[in-house]
C-alpha cells in the first residue's frame, strides 16, 4: 500500500497505558535506570558504540561459515541476504538483532514489528554512517522448549494448532506431521506451506519463511544452535559449572533493580544453563558432589562434564540469562531490539557483561503498532472518534460517545417547576373558596411531578434504546482493534492484515520510525 493512503499517527507509549513503568522510565531517559544500560539509542550514540565492539576476524570467519551452512536449506538466496552475508566478513560491518521465538506462521504480529524495526535501523544508519555496512539479524530460538508459547496462531479470530508429540528443543522438530493443521486452515498460504512441507525442520522452516517475507530487505536468519558457534561460550559454561559466576551478578543486579521499585523480569538459576539433545533440554543442577541432567539418569562428574563441554559444546544450551552473552560473542552485534519485557530484563545483564568484557549493546523497544483497516476506519470516523481516543476504556468511551450524542442529559426538572408553580396557584384559589380542597389539590400536584418524573426515564430510556447499535458499534469496533481486550499486535496474526493488504509488510517498513520511539497508529484511507 502506497504510504500516500495511509494516515500515520504518533503517540507516547506511556498515553496508550500498555507499557510498564521500567519502559515509560527508560524511553525518558530516567536517572534511576542509567546504571543498567550503556548508551541510550540515538543515531550519534552509535558511533561510541562501534568504537567499543571488538570482533576479530576469526570470529567474522567463524560466523560466516556457520551461516552459509544454514543458508544451504534456502535453494535461492535473495542477493540482498546474500550480499549482506558476505558484508559480515568485512571489519565495517555490524549487526542490529532481534530475536523471537519460532511461532508457527510467525505468531503474533509483534514479531514481525521487531524484524522491521531491525531493518529501519540498518537503514537510518546507513545514512548516518556511510563508511559502515549494518546487517539486520533475525536471532532464531531454536534452543527454546516450551512448545505450547509457540504451536499456535490467531487467524481471523480463530486458533489454529500444531498438535504433535515431539519433546526437545523446537528448532529441532520435525515439521511433517503439519499436514493436519494446515489442511484446516482457510485458504491456501504459499510461503508457510511449502516451508513446512519440505524443510527438515521447524528451524529451517522458520528461516525459510523469514526469508521469503522480508529476504528483499536483506534480512539474516541466525540459529545459535550450532557446535561451531557454541565453541566461543565453552570458556563461560566451564566458569558457570565451577563457579556459578552469572547467577551471582545477575541477584545481585536483581536486587539493586528491586529497590528502585523495578521488578526483575527474570529470575537466575544456579547453573544458567540445559543439557540439550534431539529429544530434550533439561536443566543442569549441582547435587552431591555431581552434575545432574533434571528428569534423566544423565550425571556427571566435573571432570567428566567439562570433557563434555569440550568435545560437545552443541550439547550445552543457554538459558535466558546467558543466551543475550553468547549473542554478542558470535555476532557484530550493536543492538538487541525486543519488546518491554525483554528490554526489561537485559537490565539485569549489565555487570555480567562487564565481567566477561563483553561490549553490552544499545538496547530498542521494537516498534509497536495500531493497524487500523479502511473499514474499521470508516466505522471509527462514523463514531466521530481519533485513534487515540480508542486506548481509552470501554466506559469512559461511552461516556465520551454519549457526551457527544447527547449534549445535555434529559432533565424535566424545569417542567417539574412550572407545574408545581400552576399546582401552587391553583392550591391559593382553592384554599380561598374552600380549604379542605388543598389537600385534594396537593395529592394531584404530586400525582402530575410522579408523570413527569416517570415520562423522564421513558423518554432516556428511549433515547438510550435508539443509540444502542450505537454503542454495540463501539464495542465491535473496540475488540476488532483490541482483541481480548490487549493490543492487537500482541493476539493478531500477520495473515489477518496481509491477505486484505499484501503491501502489508512495506506499509510498516515506510511508517516505523525505530529510534523515534513512539506507538505509531496506521490508518487506511
Amino acid at each position: 500500500m502506497d504510504v500516500q493512503t495511509m494516515k500515520i499517527t504518533k503517540m507516547d507509549y506511556a498515553a496508550t497505558g500498555a507499557f510498564s513503568q521500567t519502559i515509560t522510565d527508560y524511553l525518558c531517559c530516567g536517572e534511576q535506570l542509567r546504571p543498567f544500560y550503556n548508551h541510550f539509542p540515538t543515531l550519534d550514540a552509535f558511533e561510541a558504540q562501534i568504537k567499543e565492539k571488538r570482533f576479530t576476524e576469526t570470529q567474522r570467519q567463524t560466523l560466516y561459515t556457520a551461516l552459509q551452512e544454514q543458508y544451504i536449506s534456502i535453494s535461492e538466496i535473495n542477493p540482498q541476504v546474500q550480499q549482506n552475508l558476505e558484508l559480515l566478513l568485512q571489519p565495517n560491518t555490524f549487526t542490529i538483532t532481534t530475536g523471537h521465538q519460532l511461532n508457527i506462521f510467525t505468531g503474533p504480529l509483534y514479531f514481525v514489528y521487531k524484524i522491521v524495526t531491525a531493518i529501519n535501523t540498518c537503514r537510518q544508519l546507513h545514512e548516518k554512517y556511510p563508511d559502515y555496512n549494518f546487517v539486520p539479524v533475525y536471532w532464531m530460538a531454536t534452543e527454546d522448549h516450551d512448545f505450547a508459547e509457540i504451536n499456535h496462531f490467531n487467524l481471523f479470530g480463530k486458533k489454529y494448532t500444531w498438535e504433535t508429540g515431539q519433546t526437545g528443543a523446537v528448532g529441532r522438530f520435525s515439521t511433517q506431521d503439519m499436514g493436519t493443521l494446515l489442511a484446516e486452515l482457510p485458504e491456501a498460504y504459499p510461503v508457510f506451506e511449502e516451508a513446512y512441507r519440505t524443510s527438515k525442520n521447524l528451524a529451517d522452516a522458520t528461516r525459510a519463511i523469514t526469508h521469503a517475507l522480508f529476504g528483499k530487505y536483506g534480512l539474516v536468519s541466525i540459529d545459535g544452535d550450532h557446535a561451531e558457534l557454541k565453541k566461543a561460550l565453552t570458556p563461560i559454561v566451564e566458569q558457570e559449572l565451577t563457579e556459578q559466576l552469572s547467577n551471582k551478578l545477575v541477584e545481585q543486579t536483581s536486587q539493586k533493580l528491586e529497590q528502585l521499585g523495578y521488578k526483575p523480569q527474570v529470575y537466575s538459576r544456579e547453573i544458567n544453563l540445559f543439557y540439550l539433545t534431539d529429544t530434550l533440554r533439561e536443566r543442569i543442577v549441582q547435587e552431591g558432589g555431581k552434575y545432574n541432567v533434571l528428569n534423566t539418569d544423565l550425571s556427571f562428574t566435573l571432570e567428566e562434564i567439562r570433557k563434555e563441554a569440550q568435545e560437545h559444546p552443541e550439547r550445552f544450551s543457554p538459558n535466558v540469562i546467558l543466551r543475550p552473552l553468547y549473542e554478542e560473542l558470535i555476532l557484530p552485534n550493536l543492538a538487541y531490539i525486543g519488546g518491554g519485557a525483554e528490554v526489561a530484563y537485559w537490565f539485569q545483564l549489565k555487570e555480567l557483561f562487564a565481567k566477561y568484557d563483553v561490549a553490552f549493546p544499545m538496547l530498542m523497544l521494537r516498534n509497536s503498532a495500531l493497524y487500523i483497516s479502511r473499514s474499521n476506519a470508516s466505522r471509527m470516523h462514523k463514531l466521530n472518534l481519533q485513534p487515540q481516543d480508542l486506548f481509552q476504556d470501554f466506559q469512559e468511551l461511552k461516556k465520551q460517545l454519549s457526551g457527544q450524542i447527547h449534549e445535555k442529559e434529559i432533565n424535566l426538572e424545569a417542567q417539574r417547576q412550572a407545574v408545581a408553580a400552576a399546582f401552587a396557584e391553583v392550591e391559593k384559589l382553592a384554599e380561598s373558596i374552600d380549604p379542605t380542597l388543598t389537600k385534594a389539590v396537593g395529592a394531584e400536584a404530586q400525582k402530575a411531578n410522579n408523570s413527569l418524573q416517570m415520562l423522564e426515564k421513558k423518554i432516556s430510556k428511549a433515547r438510550d434504546s435508539k443509540h444502542e447499535q450505537t454503542f454495540k458499534q463501539l464495542e465491535n469496533l473496540k475488540d476488532k482493534l483490541f482483541p481480548g481486550g490487549t493490543l492487537q499486535e500482541r493476539k493478531d496474526n500477520l495473515l489477518t492484515y496481509k491477505t486484505n493488504n499484501p503491501d502489508f509488510i512495506p506499509a510498516l517498513v515506510e511508517a516505523f520510525d525505530p529510534l523515534e520511539f513512539k506507538f505509531t497508529i496506521i490508518e487506511e484511507e
